[in-house]
């Protein structure tokens, strides 16, 4: 079925409380709260925890005493999304002003002011991609099929109806899942990593002798499992693909050529073996990927042209019909004339922001309009990223490095190689990646709107409560933070922002390491060439081989399901989407009751995590500390992982394999 002829949970022609007062409070609350745990999580880890499923799960809970709708649900879990969105944009490249030495402190109204025009682009580009990317394509969107079947199961009053699944799978996974987060991070009584180098012994190139070094592992995260069985195989198979291209293949052969360097930074905690391994991957290979991300981004928007200019065409033609008031209820947009105006009167702002901070007039102009342009780039690559693997696994970061590069560039182009050109470089990265995670973050939530039955105009209006109530403490936040622990320090590591730091001083300063990105743009082309997908592959590179690994895994598991479910029913029963099953509670057939079943136990395994890792960055920075060994094995966490695989195998079939 084409999406364009969905038929959601709540059909188009019914109308139920949806953007209402207690959802917007709800929301916005939420906004600053999950955004707070997420500034410190990024500036102490460097990593982010997707708030689409907490957002849904504790909206639900605050709401449910009022009685809401499944749409008031959806409503405040978008605006709390919109919290980890701006923290995650601002973490990533802010506190670089401060490694640079441009800011002593954080400067409370530029953060805003940076925060809200970052916001503002990503809501303004996400309403024309909307139709581009969530209806016109066959992205999976992973977490929003997830909060789909989340809210209809919790929400929407699922019934004990005769061929239905209830909600005991969906409860099971979010218990596993946490619980097993909670040991790993709190009680500290298993790794969350389980990795290793094996030596492949020393070898004479050019003259000087080395040691082989191949290295392999896999964090040991229900949430990827799941993430990777609702994307199924293929995806995931191509997210192994180039993380097997940087680990296995490129790191080893530098390491053979040039030895194994002394870990600093962020990896010297590793050891020296497995540090230094990441050091090459760090400062080389992972330039390999955003060169195959420049490149595969560019290709991805290129790809769907045809939707761009046919949704712009359609609502062009709907405004000048005056056919706009007859549509759809879950196809009204915002209007597109004043998306467009406002779009073009951002550059106002944006050249008062840039000049205001850099003091350097005709680059600003320039630049600001630059901004606008970048910013659409970005918004798209983001949501299509998001699409492919979901929230938790798009490399914003990595979004946000193409991005610095082209900046970057045109700077170096300008001559502004002082610290002037430094800030405003950071200035234009921060207000396009807050632009790319926002509009990838609520596309997302787009997906599960279209999936329920939600109005896009209305979700599109919520989210920009969200983003004023985060932009106007994130700059609060991170302050009160960088006094308290200071950051840079082992206490606030910020590694992302010291890589975007190295980036800036690297391209300005003339020491790139431009032959890694050529490197990275080439293989992307020779993709493109032989007609395979791009973007998984580079996620693959650009990520840490870890994550790959659980992704694939989960992938293998449904390939296996999905096999089984092909050799006992064969073509007999009507295929039907991923997007329908996770709203299907009525009719189920068996086939389609064992695929719904693995979405509501993966769904659950992905909420569980996610809402664990919020209460774990609680814990952290209130200072509990819960741990019962100073050191944990490795082995524990890893059977536990292959059992929850088991599970993962056997529950969507354990019925069938029942009446055997």
């Amino acid at each position: 079925m084409s999406r364009e002829d969905f038929k959601s949970f709540i059909p188009a022609d019914k109308t139920i409380p949806e953007f209402t007062l207690k959802a917007t409070l709800v929301g916005v609350l939420l906004a600053v709260v999950l955004g707070a745990a997420n500034a410190y999580l990024g500036l102490y880890a460097g990593m982010t925890v997707s708030a689409i499923i907490p957002g849904a799960v504790l909206s639900l809970a605050l709401l449910k005493p009022f009685k809401p709708t499944i749409l008031e649900v959806n409503i405040a879990a978008m605006e709390a999304s919109a919290g980890e969105c701006i923290a995650a944009g601002v973490i990533f490249t802010i506190p670089a002003l401060i490694l640079l030495d441009v800011w002593t402190e954080i400067n409370y109204l530029q953060t805003t002011f940076i925060s809200l025009i970052g916001g503002f682009l990503g809501i303004l580009w996400m309403v024309p991609l909307r139709r581009a990317l969530v209806v016109k394509t066959d992205l999976p969107f992973p977490e929003g099929i997830a909060v789909a079947a989340v809210l209809t199961t919790m929400v929407g009053g699922e019934k004990s109806q005769r061929g239905g699944v209830g909600s005991l799978w969906l409860a099971i996974g979010a218990i596993i899942a946490a619980l097993f987060k909670f040991g790993q991070l709190s009680l500290n009584i298993f790794r969350g990593t389980v990795d290793g180098m094996v030596s492949i012994g020393k070898y004479a190139i050019l003259g000087k002798e080395h040691e082989g070094w191949f290295y392999g592992g896999t964090v040991t995260s229900p949430a990827l499992l799941g993430v990777g069985w609702i994307i199924g195989p293929k995806i995931s198979s191509y997210v192994l693909v180039g993380g097997l291209i940087g680990w296995v293949i490129i790191a080893p052969l530098l390491i053979l050529a040039s030895g194994l360097p002394i870990p600093l930074g962020e990896y010297a905690d590793l050891g020296p073996l497995i540090g230094g391994f990441y050091t090459i991957w760090g400062e080389q290979v992972r330039y390999i990927g955003v060169g195959a991300m420049l490149v595969g981004g560019l290709w991805a928007v290129y790809s769907i042209r045809a939707n761009l200019v046919d949704s712009i065409k359609e609502a062009v033609l709907g405004i000048k019909a005056g056919a706009v008031k007859t549509k759809k209820r879950t196809e009204q947009d915002l209007n597109y004339k004043l998306i467009f105006i406002s779009i073009g009167l951002m550059i106002i702002p944006i050249f008062v922001l840039y000049q205001w901070l850099s003091g350097l007039i005709e680059i600003s102009i320039i630049m600001a309009v630059l901004t606008v342009f970048l910013a659409f780039i970005a918004s798209a690559l983001a949501g299509y990223l998001t699409g492919l693997v979901g929230s938790s696994n798009c490399p914003i970061s990595g979004v946000t490095v193409t991005i610095l590069l082209i900046v970057s560039l045109i700077m170096l182009g300008f001559g502004a190689t002082g610290l002037e050109g430094m800030a405003i470089v950071i200035f234009i990265s921060a207000v396009i990646c807050i632009g790319g995670s926002v509009s990838g973050d609520l596309l997302q939530t787009m997906a599960s709107g279209q999936m329920i039955g939600a109005t896009p105009k209305k979700l599109q209006i919520s989210m920009i409560f969200g983003v004023v109530a985060i932009s106007a403490t994130i700059g609060i936040i991170i302050g009160v933070l960088h006094e308290a622990f200071t950051i840079g320090s082992q206490s606030l590591p910020a590694p992302q922002a010291f890589l975007m730091k190295g980036i800036v001083q690297g391209i300005l300063g003339g020491e790139m390491l431009w032959p890694y990105v050529i490197a990275g743009a080439v293989l992307a082309f020779v993709l493109i060439l032989i007609d395979l997908p791009v973007l998984p592959v580079a996620i693959g590179i650009y990520l840490p081989f870890t994550l790959s690994v659980p992704i694939f895994a989960g992938g293998s598991i449904r390939y296996l399901t999905d096999a089984f479910l092909k050799k006992k029913y064969g073509n007999a029963e009507e295929e039907i989407s991923d997007w329908e099953l996770a709203i299907k509670q009525t009719g189920v057939k068996p086939k389609e009751k064992a695929i719904r079943t693995g979405l509501l136990f993966t769904a659950g395994l992905v909420a569980g995590e996610a809402l664990m890792g919020v209460v774990v960055a609680v814990l952290v920075v209130l200072g509990i500390n819960l741990a019962l060994m100073e050191t944990a094995s490795w082995w524990p966490g890893l059977l536990v992982l292959a059992y929850i695989g088991l599970m993962l195998a056997y529950i969507p079939i354990r019925e069938i394999l029942s009446k055997r």
